[in-house]
């Protein structure tokens, strides 16, 4: 078995095309062993991906961008979470936006993406930052959870299915950003094009079975659904919900690609990307490589 390092955000539902690759033997079947390493804080597995302490990542799609225009060699070569699985939660003694003044909303990352959706959702109810509220950065969305409940901050982006246990336990829902905005891309596979070059038996071996791990978790929803509650710890209606949403708006890409029309929201919406100057990368696909990708689709095309 060939070893592959794998960084990824946290024990949350976005790392499921992985576990079911895992539980399904897709890796196995492509002798590969993939030691997936799961972080609280969202840089950090941005920053081991960049110094090669792992190989791949399902990373925050806005640091590859930000991380070519600095030279550096980070590439999208899948998709993850190709729209927003998020509803925006807020504390219960909050019932409107204007609730808000005065108050801390929790983000990922000040250099992730959402951040920047955060403050254009609340600008279009009125509210800008900082004049209007604060924000913090308290990592990602079990951390979120964590801190809305204690009180450490008073709303947040909350995914799916951790948006569906605020709402049960009586925390309000102030908007749902995938109305607002139908195209992001929120997380997405990366890879240092080097290290890939270099590895081109292994990124088509581990091409292959992200495709199939995404045909699988479309097809066989009491499969998906034991897989969740094995490997996020949630109660059984919490994992069926999450797979009905997550297939019907097809947040997770049906054939493992990114989203152009996601990573063109993303440009379009983050401060961070418009704030840089002389951006050499104008359009999503000047930061996409589908190369191993499409490679994979012809390969298992007939199964």
């Amino acid at each position: 078995m060939d070893r592959i390092r794998f960084a990824a955000v946290s024990r949350n539902y976005f790392n499921m095309p992985l576990w079911v690759a895992d539980h399904c033997g897709l890796f196995a079947d492509e002798g590969l062993d993939v030691d997936v390493e799961l972080y609280e804080p969202i840089d950090e597995v941005t920053q081991r991906l960049e110094d090669g302490r792992v190989d791949l990542a399902f990373g925050v799609t806005e640091h590859v961008i930000l991380d070519r225009e600095a030279g550096g060699h980070t590439v999208i070569v899948g998709g993850n979470v190709n729209k927003l699985p998020f509803s925006f939660i807020a504390g219960k003694d909050i019932r409107s936006f204007d609730d808000l003044r005065g108050r801390t909303v929790g983000v990922s990352s000040r250099k992730a993406g959402s951040s920047s959706l955060v403050m254009k959702l609340l600008a279009a109810h009125g509210l800008e930052y900082p004049r209007d509220y604060a924000i913090e950065e308290v990592g990602p969305i079990l951390a979120r959870w964590e801190k809305l409940q204690s009180g450490q901050i008073d709303a947040g982006l909350q995914g799916a299915p951790l948006n569906y246990i605020a709402i049960d336990e009586g925390y309000p829902t102030l908007a749902e950003p995938r109305d607002e905005f139908p195209d992001f891309q929120f997380t997405s596979l990366h890879v240092d094009s080097r290290w890939a070059e270099e590895n081109a038996d292994l990124m088509a071996r581990f091409m292959r079975a992200f495709v199939r791990a995404h045909r699988r978790f479309f097809a066989d929803r009491d499969a998906m659904v034991t897989i969740a509650k094995e490997e996020t710890r949630i109660a059984e209606k919490y994992a069926i919900a999450a797979w009905e949403e997550y297939t019907a708006a097809e947040i997770f890409p049906t054939d493992g690609d990114v989203s152009s029309a996601g990573v063109q929201a993303l440009i379009d919406i983050s401060a961070l990307i418009r704030a840089l100057p002389d951006r050499q990368g104008r359009l999503a696909d000047d930061y996409i490589d589908r190369t191993y990708l499409h490679v994979a689709l012809a390969e298992t095309a007939c199964e």
